[in-house]
């Protein structure tokens, strides 16, 4: 009996050693870090692509939404102000899907196209 109880405590112990240890792996390859670096570059260019465009980005448009070639899930691009402005800050100024719960990260660049921030 005590042999049989220590070897159902063995099984347990290695199984959640191996549940841990994957569950670390599934959530470094999917984690906000990796994306990171991707979503700031990619906000960058869809930036400056829409400036070279002629487009004004004053009025601090979403660049993400309805835009095919914005990739990285869970991540909105959006334009702001530099400083930022409580205006910046308004629900009806961020991107929609942020709005909606769909994204739970942003990248912000000004209307110039430089880095400001990603949350």
């Amino acid at each position: 009996m005590k042999y049989e109880r220590r070897l159902f405590a063995s099984f347990l112990v290695i199984l959640i050693v191996i549940i841990g240890i994957l569950a670390y792996f599934l959530l470094r390859v999917s984690s906000v870090s990796n994306n990171y670096e991707l979503a700031r570059d990619l906000c960058i260019q869809l930036c400056l692509e829409e400036k070279n465009k002629g487009r004004d980005l004053s009025n601090g448009p979403c660049l993400s939404d309805n835009n095919s070639k914005w990739i990285v899930k869970d991540w909105v691009c959006d334009v702001a102000h530099w400083p930022r402005e409580s205006i910046d800050n308004l629900p009806e100024n961020q991107c929609q899907e942020y709005r909606e719960g769909k994204a739970h990260h942003f990248v912000e660049v000004s209307p110039e196209c430089e880095f400001i921030r990603a949350v």
